[in-house]
């Protein structure tokens, strides 16, 4: 018994002996702060050789197909509208009645227009036959020159009351006209802002008219998009809820003000030939390919920042060590940064890892992967060509073009 007692003890105690030596080790190791690592190591980042490129966006803005022209059609005159033919939706010919008002008073001052012009006609009538009678006596010396002048100015006053009469009915006559509101133009109706009974005024409008003449895409723009695209661009217009219906247009209009409350500017579209399909009010989708420029784009997620100016991680190719570098931003979208200036081509940033470097800071760069251009525009030749084949290959179940093509893998 005393003998397995000894044994234990003896057992126990080089226990002891190594978890102390075990905590010495530890307590060393935590004095003199983290390990180095070994050479030719470093934080793990990807990274990518900065180059100037021949770049291209698509941009692609949602709006409505609108009238080209859009007219509001009123009476001259006020009246009761006694009758409205024109709904909603309905489409009119080129002087096809609308609306009419209540003639009654009208045709009254018609007849009292007319009945005066008789009157006037009889008076030039009468005048006429005592200007000539005193005419023919006063060349045989019956009458005295006074008379002969009373008649002829007689005469003249008839024939001016006959011209203002005549007047008067073609007056009268144009009112009753305008009892009746008709289309222009061929057109489709698209408001409605009276009934039949209602009192209107002049000038109050009763119907909109879309002229058939042609139609716009219409679409609220940012203001640094106004002036990328040439002047002659030609915007390819397609339906919201079908991709596969499309057509061509070119800018037609441009606001010259900003909205208000979005800061936007409306642009119209030109839509040449739309399709049927293509109805007033349709959502549509307008994508342009912007100018290409020969510019330094890398991805956003490389973007970071320095005070309160943006930066980017800057890799010394012979130590390896990185430095933070403040950088001027031309433009910019959801994925990708154009520089203005801060980097030149042929130096290496950080696209991933960036969140736990720091100055001076060693790393080691990952394998090249195809996906580190994720969200980087293509090159202008490659993105005309990809656009012009989704724009042919579009099927129903498409999604909406994004606002940026995707990422070239060449």
């Amino acid at each position: 018994m005393s003998i397995a007692s000894n044994r234990y003890r003896d057992r126990w105690a080089s226990t002891r002996q190594f978890l102390a030596l075990a905590a010495i080790l530890m307590l060393t190791s935590a004095c003199q702060g983290n390990v180095e690592l070994p050479a030719g190591e470093g934080r793990p980042v990807r990274v990518l050789t900065v180059k100037r490129g021949d770049f291209g966006d698509v941009v692609a803005l949602t709006g409505e197909v609108q009238a080209e022209q859009e007219v509001s059609l009123a009476f001259r005159i006020a009246g009761r509208v006694i009758e409205l033919a024109g709904n909603v939706g309905d489409r009119v010919e080129a002087g096809q009645l609308l609306a009419r008002l209540d003639p009654q008073t009208e045709q009254n001052a018609l007849r009292a227009a007319e009945a005066t012009l008789r009157a006037a006609q009889g008076q030039v009538t009468k005048t006429q036959n005592t200007f000539e009678r005193q005419q023919g006596l006063l060349a045989q010396g019956f009458t005295t020159r006074p008379r002969f002048d009373e008649a002829q100015q007689a005469l003249q006053t008839a024939r001016a009351q006959l011209e203002n009469a005549e007047a008067q009915v073609d007056a009268a006559r144009d009112q009753l006209g305008f009892m009746e509101l008709r289309a222009d133009a061929e057109g489709v109706v698209t408001a409605r802002k009276a009934e039949a009974g209602e009192v209107v005024q002049a000038g109050q409008t009763v119907l909109q008219l879309a002229r058939a003449e042609g139609r716009d895409a219409v679409f609220d723009v940012p203001a640094r998009l106004l002036h990328m695209p040439s002047p002659d661009a030609t915007i390819s217009v397609a339906l919201a809820d079908n991709p596969m219906v499309t057509a061509s247009g070119r800018v037609r209009e441009v606001s010259p003000q900003a909205d208000p409350v979005t800061r936007t500017f409306r642009v119209r579209v030109g839509i040449s030939h739309p399709p049927e399909a293509m109805r007033l009010g349709s959502t549509v989708t307008g994508s342009l390919a912007l100018r290409s420029t020969d510019v330094i784009r890398v991805p956003a997620r490389a973007l970071t920042q320095s005070g309160r100016e943006p930066a980017v991680w800057v890799v010394d190719p012979a130590t390896s060590n990185v430095s933070l570098r403040n950088v001027e931003i031309l433009r910019h979208d959801a994925r990708s940064v154009v520089i203005a200036r801060g980097l030149e081509p042929g130096e290496i940033i950080v696209t991933a890892g960036i969140q736990a470097l720091h100055p001076g800071q060693r790393i080691r760069a990952l394998p090249a992967d195809e996906t580190e251009l994720s969200g980087m525009p293509l090159p202008a030749a490659k993105l005309h060509a990809a656009f012009k084949t989704r724009t042919k290959t579009a099927r129903a179940s498409d999604p909406i073009p994004a606002l940026v093509a995707p990422p070239s893998k060449g």
